[in-house]
């Protein structure tokens, strides 16, 4: 069986560690469980990792925020993944900072990555891992909030939801969407 978890994020240095990039960090961090090394390829960094019998493609798209449809699309085809097992990592500024939310479809809530997403498979329908990055801003500082490097305060309530984002993740791909938002969406 398998699964593309596609974890978004901008490229280039300029957006490590940034609010936007949250998808990238877990993304690393599923790698680094699963002792595998992301490899740039087409439209994305990418690496495969097993768990449980089942086979995890992880990307990171590198087609930027706004783009990163092309490359969701590109990997589910090449992979012949049904979207049913597509799960989409992405930063929310709806909820507050280290809040994890599982959801089985939905809108864009304005975000460009969804957005895109939406847009190249024609349809909101497939699972989002929403990681809240709150919303501490001023009128007309979105931007510049989401681009912003996380604060001390921030990292420290975040680190440890990164090590639960990857549990969710795993979960989905052997109990399922149902029982994981059940298990998870709680807490």
């Amino acid at each position: 069986m398998k699964y593309l978890i596609a974890c978004l994020g901008n490229i280039g240095a300029e957006y490590v560690n940034t609010r936007h990039n949250i998808g990238f960090i877990v993304a690393d961090a599923i790698a680094r469980e699963g002792g595998a090394t992301l490899k740039t390829e087409r439209l994305a960094d990418v690496t495969k990792v097993k768990f449980k019998a089942r086979n995890l493609i992880v990307i990171k798209p590198s087609t930027y925020m706004n783009l990163s449809g092309k490359s969701v699309k590109y990997w589910l085809d090449k992979e012949n993944i049904p979207i049913e097992k597509l799960l989409v990592v992405v930063d929310d500024i709806a909820l507050p900072t280290g809040t994890l939310r599982l959801r089985p479809k939905g809108g864009d809530g304005g975000h460009n990555g969804l957005i895109s997403i939406i847009e190249s498979l024609g349809t909101g329908n497939f699972a989002r891992l929403r990681v809240g990055i709150g919303n501490e801003f001023a009128r007309g500082y979105q931007s510049d909030y989401v681009l912003g490097q996380w604060t001390k305060a921030e990292e420290e309530v975040l680190i440890p939801k990164i090590k639960t984002a990857v549990e969710i993740i795993k979960s989905f791909v052997t109990i399922g969407l149902g029982r994981t938002m059940t298990l998870y969406n709680k807490k």
